[in-house]
């Protein structure tokens, strides 16, 4: 391949190479010295994480040197540097990819493997040297089969076999060949590995986005259903039963539900669509493959919540209906449509908290609190709208309400608000978590999310 000689290309390339490891989690397979703009110099913090970070984690990186050195490529300390064993080690070993004295396999030596012996040496071994294009793809097979991930770099038609065998194929868009582009899974328009750690990071933060959706709409809509079903099933213990001739009273109406579903799930959930990361999206252990997007930490936080804001609704329900579990003097005297007025808008503002929440499963809804406007607009929005469904005459008479007085705002903002304390998001939740997802990571076999 033929590419321009600046300074140090060596390092460059293999420090980039390690910076779209540390991005991917991947096994990542460097396939000659080429330079890319943008590289970091050896022994540099590579991405977010530094080599030995990224070797806590069980992650693997290896450097793939082609057969040929080309004349006039200097190392670290100046000194006149080839693609040769003695060379490809001390690179290597200044990049923090292996340690000094390593282990490095020729394209000579795996020629004379067979499949089960190259499967241990590459369990063992990070640098290759003097490697041909079928030895490139025996090394990207025998780590797939080992269960791990891989991603190969290329620019040449003669990377094109293994960049196709990768889980992650990553072809250079301006020096790269069109063979090689085609093979590939991605390509790099302007030929730099910094490129590749940005678009990580913001892959993870589109799909952060998508679980901070699903988790909101699911747990708000999860507290409707709560919210209605325990109301019906409860309704001699929080005083509803006997306001009817049927003997049967909805917590809350079918308009009121409909209504609740316009306020919260439009403006505050497509808010949550360009949220930024409220947490370091590229700190945390990679996502394994089998990984559910909805998985048994989101259905555990989904169900919490709603059964509190549920218990909260339902408790608002009950501290102003007279006869109920809850009563208390100068406040237990309402009438039911007042009642049901202060539930429905606890209910509302319940869920309007619940956006908060929704951002992070293992941080405090108070961390980054203002980085969205979009979405404290979508909540202001949605409270003013509440306000007026509950003190405009006319929205009275067509979602069937009362006005509410300054005590009855009070005890409805404050019990909405126990969504907010009562979290997975707190200290110790976030603490568990953090120990699941690295017992997770300390298994072979992980996936960029």
């Amino acid at each position: 391949m033929n590419t321009p000689r600046t300074k140090r290309p060596i390092l460059r390339y293999a420090a980039a190479a390690l910076a779209m490891a540390a991005a991917l989690g991947a096994s990542a397979c460097s396939p000659h010295g080429q330079s890319a703009p943008g590289g970091g110099a050896a022994g540099a913090q590579v991405g977010d994480r530094t080599p030995e970070q990224i070797k806590e984690a069980g992650e693997i990186t290896i450097g793939i040197f082609s057969d040929k050195a080309p004349f006039g490529y200097i190392d670290a300390d100046g000194k006149p540097a080839g693609y040769d064993v003695v060379y490809g080690d001390r690179i290597a070993a200044d990049l923090g990819i292996a340690e000094r004295g390593a282990r490095v396999l020729t394209g000579r030596e795996l020629s004379a493997m067979d499949d089960d012996a190259l499967a241990g040496a590459v369990a063992r071994t990070n640098v290759y040297a003097r490697v041909a294009p079928e030895h490139k793809m025996r090394i990207v097979g025998a780590l797939k089969s080992q269960g791990h991930t891989v991603s190969m770099t290329g620019d040449g038609v003669n990377d094109a076999p293994a960049l196709r065998a990768a889980d992650i194929g990553v072809a250079m868009g301006v020096t790269g060949t069109q063979v090689t582009k085609e093979a590939a899974t991605m390509v790099l328009a302007d030929d730099n590995f910094a490129t590749i750690v940005d678009a990580v990071r913001e892959g993870r933060r589109i799909f952060d986005n998508i679980k901070k959706f699903l988790r909101f709409l699911l747990s708000s809509n999860m507290g409707e259903v709560f919210t209605v079903f325990g109301g019906v099933v409860l309704a001699g213990v929080i005083g509803l039963s006997g306001h009817s001739e049927t003997g049967v009273v909805l917590p809350l109406l079918a308009t009121q539900i409909l209504w609740i579903n316009l306020v919260t799930d439009s403006a505050p959930a497509l808010a949550m669509g360009v949220d930024p990361s409220v947490e370091d999206v590229m700190g945390r252990p990679p996502r394994r493959p089998e990984d559910r997007v909805i998985d048994a930490t989101m259905w555990s936080g989904v169900l919490l919540i709603g059964a509190v804001m549920a218990a909260s609704t339902l408790a608002v329900l009950d501290v102003f209906l007279p006869g109920g579990l809850i009563d208390i003097a100068g406040l237990s005297a309402d009438d039911l449509p007042t009642a049901r007025t202060a539930a429905f808008s606890t209910l509302v503002l319940a869920q309007l908290f619940n956006t908060l929440n929704s951002r992070s499963e293992t941080v405090s809804a108070l961390h980054h609190l203002f980085v969205n406007k979009w979405l404290w607009g979508a909540i202001a929005l949605g409270a003013v709208l509440q306000i007026a469904v509950v003190e405009v005459p006319v929205l009275q008479v067509a979602f069937s309400t009362e006005p509410l007085d300054p005590t009855h705002w009070a005890v409805v903002v404050a019990m909405a608000s126990l969504v907010l304390w009562v979290d997975g998001s707190t200290p110790w939740a976030a603490a568990l978590a953090s120990m699941i997802s690295l017992s997770q990571a300390a298994r072979p076999g992980s996936y960029p999310s």
